[in-house]
C-alpha cells in the first residue's frame, strides 16, 4: 500500500528550500487560508475535496505536494487522500502553528 511521509515542519521547510518543483498545500479552510497562510501555497477544503478538485489545481501526480493544516490532523488526512487520488510524492509536514516565518493575506 502506497502511504504518504510524515516530516515536522523545519524539515519540510529545509526540503522545499531545495526543491525547485513543488506544490505547497494548505487544506484548512478559506477563512483560515485567508486569514494567513505560508506564502505561495494553494487551497484544497481537506473534509469537502474531491478527486476531481484535486486534478483540477495539482495537475502532474508525481509533482512533490507538500501538505499542512492548522496542527496536523487534516494535513494527514488530506495526505492520504491524496494518495487515494494517485498522488505519488505526498510528504505532510503538520500544521501551521509550527510555522514560524511570515505569513500572506
Amino acid at each position: 500500500m502506497t502511504t504518504f511521509t510524515s516530516v515536522s515542519m523545519e524539515e519540510g521547510l529545509k526540503l522545499m528550500s531545495n526543491d525547485n518543483n513543488f506544490v505547497l498545500l494548505d487544506v484548512r479552510t478559506p477563512e483560515e487560508f485567508s486569514s494567513g497562510h505560508i506564502p505561495g501555497a494553494l487551497q484544497l477544503t481537506n473534509e469537502t475535496f474531491t478527486k476531481q478538485d484535486a486534478e483540477k489545481l495539482l495537475k502532474d501526480k508525481s509533482q512533490t505536494i507538500y501538505v499542512y493544516c492548522r496542527s496536523g490532523r487534516r494535513s494527514k488526512q488530506s495526505s492520504q487522500k491524496l494518495i487515494d487520488f494517485g498522488y505519488t510524492n505526498v510528504i505532510e509536514i503538520g500544521g501551521i502553528i509550527d510555522y514560524n516565518g511570515s505569513v500572506e493575506k
